[in-house]
């Protein structure tokens, strides 16, 4: 069999991340010249320039976009083999752990989840990242360490594990008229609403329901988060539509009540990069996610 210098793989690696010779020198501690020269080899054992210059920057080839998340995934699988597999020591773990979720999964879990981690790891914390995409970027890219919410496109390497089952549900404040006596589709429809979208859309698959019976609802404003609904909702007239499992504690004191007309079931799910799929403290992160969810 042909001989490789694996090295090269992690200069390459350097070179795609960093995207300039100076940088990858840079986090490979080596002089600019002897990164060219590796640059070099590695054109040559691939039998492509990998980066081309364009005005004062270099830009990766269409073979070397090719190869990036490949030799990512070699970089870190490597890693892991050489890792040290000592047992968890949770009173020594010292690290943050950044999980991307909605503003509904934190108000709901998060203090709980803390709570936990705080009493078996109390060097460890969360970061609490904003979910302002469904895509498995920031997993890949290792910005997050876990992704929770509604599944959207992550990938065929993302693992992946359901977490919960919700539904949505009606809720006003408590003296709302919608408190008294039953409610049909066209006295829920007759109500100006909340409509919850982080993309500020005012219409959405429930309005598709109505539309279906013949209904429409007025829209009275359009909020970013559950929980912005909800206190809209608490100081006006209007009527928000939330998921029941994350908005308990939220709609504490409220007028709750279940839609007139069947809505999708919501399934809210955890993601996490293979890279972490065996590491220990990453391990025990998901069982508590999971624990304090079956609550």
């Amino acid at each position: 069999m042909p001989t490789y210098d694996l090295n090269l793989l992690i200069a390459l690696h350097a070179l795609l991340s960093e995207g300039s010779v100076t940088g990858a020198a840079r986090r490979l501690r080596l002089s600019a010249s002897a990164m060219s020269r590796t640059l070099g080899r590695i054109r040559e054992t691939f039998g492509d320039p990998i980066l081309v210059r364009a005005g004062r920057s270099l830009v990766p080839t269409p073979r070397a976009t090719e190869l990036r998340e490949r030799v990512s995934f070699l970089i870190e699988e490597s890693q892991a083999v050489l890792r040290n597999k000592s047992a968890l020591d949770l009173s020594a773990l010292d690290r943050i752990f950044t999980i991307r979720a909605n503003e509904g999964f934190i108000v709901e879990f998060g203090g709980s989840l803390l709570q936990m981690i705080s009493e078996a790891a109390p060097a460890a914390g969360l970061r609490f990242a904003v979910k302002s995409a469904k895509d498995a970027k920031a997993l890949r890219e290792a910005q997050v360490d876990l992704d929770i919410g509604v599944l959207g496109e992550t990938g065929p390497e993302i693992r992946l594990q359901a977490l919960l089952r919700d539904r949505f549900v009606g809720v006003t404040a408590p003296d709302h008229r919608l408190a008294s006596g039953p409610i049909t589709a066209k006295r829920y429809a007759a109500e100006r609403h909340i409509s919850v979208s982080r993309r500020g859309l005012a219409h959405g698959p429930i309005d598709e329901v109505l539309r279906a019976k013949g209904l429409r609802r007025a829209i009275a404003a359009v909020v970013p988060s559950f929980p912005g609904a909800l206190a809209l909702a608490r100081q006006t007239a209007l009527v928000a539509n939330v998921p029941a499992r994350q908005t308990v504690a939220a709609r504490e004191g409220m007028f709750t009540f279940s839609l007139p007309f069947a809505t999708d079931e919501v399934i809210v799910s955890m993601m996490w990069h293979p890279r972490l799929d065996a590491d220990p403290a990453h391990r025990w992160l998901r069982s508590c996610v999971r624990e304090i969810c079956a609550r």
